[in-house]
């Protein structure tokens, strides 16, 4: 996931397949997704699915809440993982194809 981030930092869009079902019913386990890099809050709203850390920890999550510049991150099922802030949401979710 480093790799990804630092693509993203960079200003390059990354192509990744997520692991695990956290997102499922949005993103099933293992999809090819296309993540384009985030750097305007403008850019960022609730719904969106983005690769972001959270305490240290990253995630490929929703944006469940907003709050000036904190967004909230959870997964597809309520769980929430916590706030974050814009510097720490690197890419946003661009679209998937078929695994």
């Amino acid at each position: 996931m480093k790799y990804l981030v630092e693509k993203l930092k960079q200003g390059e869009e990354v192509q990744f397949r997520p692991r695990g079902n956290s997102m499922s019913n949005k993103i099933m386990s293992g999809q090819l997704c296309v993540v384009m890099p985030v750097s305007k809050l403008s850019q960022l709203n609730i719904g969106d699915i983005v690769l972001c850390k959270v305490h240290g920890k990253i995630y490929f999550h929703l944006i469940t809440a907003i709050q000036e510049n904190r967004f909230q991150i959870s997964n597809n099922h309520g769980h929430i993982n916590g706030w974050t802030s814009l510097s720490n949401i690197y890419g946003k979710y661009k679209s998937t194809t078929s695994p």
